[in-house]
């Protein structure tokens, strides 16, 4: 039996993974998803980890992850075959000592890499590592339909984005107060697109990329994956409002900063500024 398969977050990471299939999320080989394992969940597995692959620049400098072990998606590799094959679609990749190049100690049993986007999401990670004090451990990236579909609808700015989703379910605001980050189109894969997003990740927790997708984070696959289905069902209901002549009544304002207190969450007022 395989070690690396019997330790509780891989299965964790195996099963988000299709959870997000099942969903529509993740198309072919749509999306990404990556975590920044524990130091006992990485001790547990190093006796079945191999040191033979060579490394590879992560084309940035990231000391902050020193050393660290990441369970990763990889590259063109199909997320409906992740809960059947899981040793053929995901890695677990350790970065060297200066942040700076990254090796496969595990999976992608077929060959293969990590993810194309893996500069964008060990970028992030690193920042949000730093925002975080080290409680932040998962990054997911899908195409959610109504998500993106909302792109070709609303302005691609954070305040509109924000506003319009926080007004379709009274736990938006709740669940992500600080609201959500646009970025406009860009080359998957990119370093402007992960320096984008880096930048609009040291506020938000989800941040949109436009007619692409979302990019959320989170201390633990709950968290995240419960943050994109929050924000994709929301825009689901807009689409729906929107095709049915638009909204006659929505929760104003007030309401919606009136849910601070009794949920001890801290609405960003400024969303609602001109």
């Amino acid at each position: 039996m395989n070690g690396v398969l019997d330790q509780k977050i891989v299965k964790y990471f195996i099963d988000t993974c299709h959870q997000s299939w099942l969903k529509g999320w993740n198309e072919r080989n749509g999306g990404n998803m990556s975590y920044r394992m524990k130091p006992e969940e990485a001790e547990a597995v190093k006796p079945f980890l191999s040191e033979d692959g060579v490394w590879r620049p992560i084309t940035l400098t990231l000391p902050n992850l020193s050393n660290e072990y990441f369970i990763v998606t990889g590259s063109g590799k199909y997320y409906k075959n992740v809960l059947r094959e899981p040793e053929n679609n995901i890695c677990i990749i350790r970065v060297d000592e200066k942040g700076e190049n990254y090796k496969i100690v595990w999976g992608l049993a077929e060959g293969g890499v990590p993810t194309s986007e893996l500069p964008t999401h060990l970028l992030n990670h690193s920042i949000k590592k730093e925002k975080t004090d080290g409680a932040y451990r998962v990054i997911m990236h899908a195409h959610p339909a109504n998500t993106v579909a909302l792109t070709f609808l609303l302005s691609l700015d954070d305040k509109t984005f924000t506003k319009a989703i926080w007004e379709m379910i009274t736990e938006c605001p709740i669940v992500f107060p600080a609201g959500i980050g646009v970025v406009p189109w860009m080359v998957c894969g990119s370093a402007d697109i992960a320096v984008a997003t880096g930048e609009k990740i040291k506020k938000y927790d989800a941040v949109v990329w436009s007619h692409h997708g979302i990019f959320c984070c989170g201390p633990d696959f709950d968290t995240a994956f419960g943050l994109m289905d929050t924000i994709e069902k929301a825009a689901e209901i807009l689409i729906k409002v929107m095709s049915c002549g638009g909204k006659r009544q929505s929760i104003s304002k007030e309401q919606i900063l009136a849910l601070s207190e009794p949920y001890h969450v801290d609405i960003d007022a400024a969303m609602f500024d001109d």
